[in-house]
């Protein structure tokens, strides 16, 4: 990894992690100039030159002029390779690297890192919170918990980051080097970011690219990774098949000893392959099965991933599963509901292959109720199959499923989109569905 020191460095973005980006940089004796577009940010205090500009070409060469001698960029995730400010540091030939990649280069401890296509921060938070509970200081770092740069600043002495990755920082991560590294799974996401899947696959291997012979890989079984992998990393699968970390009758095995599902919010066939593969990089750093299990039986689920609002006075159980940006994302809710299914879904559609959901609509929800923006291109998709309505909003669709819902029924919200043609994300949407929930069904 490189040496930021006393660098003359450009930092886009002054969200969480280009605020950490830049205090780091100024505590290494470095000069920072930010750049945001948003107008309600906050400025830092130290040697920072701080910007507010339009991100137009014109204005970005103005800013980024060639006469500037940065010595490096650091891009907070939501800027895109084709972003004038990116490009305009191409041109110069300024390396552009990500704030996971800056921090990393500063970290002193160990790195657990989880990336995939869904369900990352339940693991990183599994992994992190089964650490501390067996007296192994650990940390959620990342894209969940907080920006490695902070990590390094606040808890130096920590054991181990456990890191979410995303495709978008590994964008910008080229010497990143974790000790244990796990693919959860891997599904089309983020295409309209990448531009392919191929490209986001690419992306998610990158992981493992600078690991050697005293790392770990964990990868699902049956997943192609042929020359994915550097030579002589210590690799193993993660099923919920028999075979390797398995999950039979109800059980993760552990060699000849066995760490137990059942009654855990793991306790199902979506979810068991992330315990499987959690519980395996657990062992790897030394915790027991018994500490293993009671990492399984303490855990909370997080905030808007499958997350149980309650069951009212008819016997309706509500549950907001926002946090379901993507079809394979709502694809895993259905399947992790033990119930018949009145499913809420619609927003921005960040993928174009509806049809594949149509069989399990079938087999699992009495009825869609359908708002935002892709509400006909859902209604064209699955009304075949499943009866199918558009509400327009969350609160008309919330009510007329509060009407329509029987006992020993769901009531789901798992959008299989992105939000923001009616929300500032998945978390106010969440936290809109359940306020309405509380009201309509007295919970």
């Amino acid at each position: 990894m490189g040496n930021y020191d006393h660098v003359n460095a450009v930092v886009l973005g002054a969200g969480l992690s280009g605020e950490w980006a830049a205090r780091l940089l100024l505590s290494r004796g470095g000069r920072v100039t930010v750049l945001d577009e948003r107008k309600d940010v906050f400025e830092f205090s130290g040697a920072v030159e701080y910007c507010r500009v339009p991100s137009t070409a014109i204005d970005c060469h103005r800013v980024v002029p060639h006469d500037t001698a940065f010595d490096v960029c650091v891009a907070s995730p939501g800027f895109a390779l084709d972003h004038p400010w990116i490009v305009a540091c191409a041109e110069r030939g300024v390396p552009v690297i990500s704030e996971l990649e800056l921090g990393a280069s500063y970290w002193r401890g160990k790195i657990l890192a989880v990336t995939g296509s869904k369900g990352k921060s339940s693991l990183v938070k599994f992994c992190s919170d089964t650490l501390c509970l067996a007296g192994v200081a650990a940390t959620p770092a990342g894209n969940y918990g907080v920006p490695m740069c902070q990590l390094v600043m606040e808890k130096p002495d920590v054991q181990w980051a456990v890191v979410e990755v995303s495709s978008f920082q590994m964008e910008h991560s080229p010497s990143f080097h974790p000790h244990i590294a796990i693919l959860l799974n891997l599904q089309p996401d983020h295409l309209d970011r990448h531009g392919s899947f191929e490209e986001y696959r690419r992306l998610k291997f990158a992981l493992f690219a600078n690991m050697g012979a005293d790392d770990f890989a964990l990868l699902p079984q049956g997943l192609d990774a042929e020359g994915m992998l550097p030579e002589g990393v210590p690799r193993e699968m993660f099923s919920s098949a028999v075979g390797c970390h398995r999950m039979q009758a109800g059980a993760v095995g552990f060699e000849a000893q066995g760490v137990s599902l059942a009654g855990t919010w793991f306790d199902n066939e979506v979810l068991a392959p992330a315990a499987a593969a959690g519980g395996a990089a657990l062992r790897r750093i030394g915790l027991t099965p018994e500490q293993i299990q009671k990492g399984l039986e303490a855990f909370a689920p997080l905030p808007h991933r499958m997350q149980e609002i309650g069951t009212d006075a008819r016997g309706v159980t509500w549950v907001d599963d926002s946090k379901a940006t993507s079809l394979s994302a709502l694809a895993a809710a259905l399947k992790m509901a033990r119930k018949p299914v009145r499913l809420i879904a619609g927003g921005v559609l960040k993928e174009k292959d509806l049809k594949f959901l149509t069989n399990l609509l079938a087999e699992t929800t009495r009825k869609v109720y359908i708002m935002g923006q892709c509400a006909g291109q859902m209604v064209d998709a699955w009304a075949s199959a499943v009866p199918c309505e558009i509400y327009g909003t969350i609160e008309r669709a919330v009510s007329a499923a509060a009407q329509d819902a029987q006992r020993d029924e769901i009531v789901l919200l798992s959008p299989g989109t992105a939000s923001f043609d009616q929300f500032s994300g998945y978390r106010e949407r969440g936290e809109r569905f359940t306020e309405l929930v509380r009201a309509v069904a007295g919970l």
